[in-house]
C-alpha cells in the first residue's frame, strides 16, 4: 500500500511540475508578444518622429481643430 501512495505522489508531482513548466512557457511567450509589439511601436515612432519635427504640437492641434490638411 505504501508503495502505491508514493507511486500517486511521484505522479502527482511530476504532473504540477509539468504544468509549472507550460505556464512559464506562457508566461514567456506572452512576454515575448508585448516586447515585439513595443519594439514595433518604438520603430514607427522613431520612423514618424522626424516628420514632426517641424509642426509644434500646439499647431498641429490647431491645424486638425480648423481641418486644414
Amino acid at each position: 500500500m505504501a508503495i502505491a501512495l508514493e507511486k500517486r505522489f511521484e505522479t502527482l508531482v511530476s504532473d504540477v511540475q509539468a504544468m509549472q513548466k507550460e505556464l512559464i512557457l506562457t508566461k514567456m511567450q506572452q512576454i515575448k508578444k508585448s516586447r515585439c509589439t513595443q519594439d514595433a511601436w518604438k520603430a514607427l515612432s522613431q520612423k514618424i518622429s522626424p516628420l514632426w519635427d517641424t509642426v509644434s504640437a500646439v499647431e498641429e492641434v490647431a491645424s486638425q481643430r480648423e481641418k486644414h490638411w
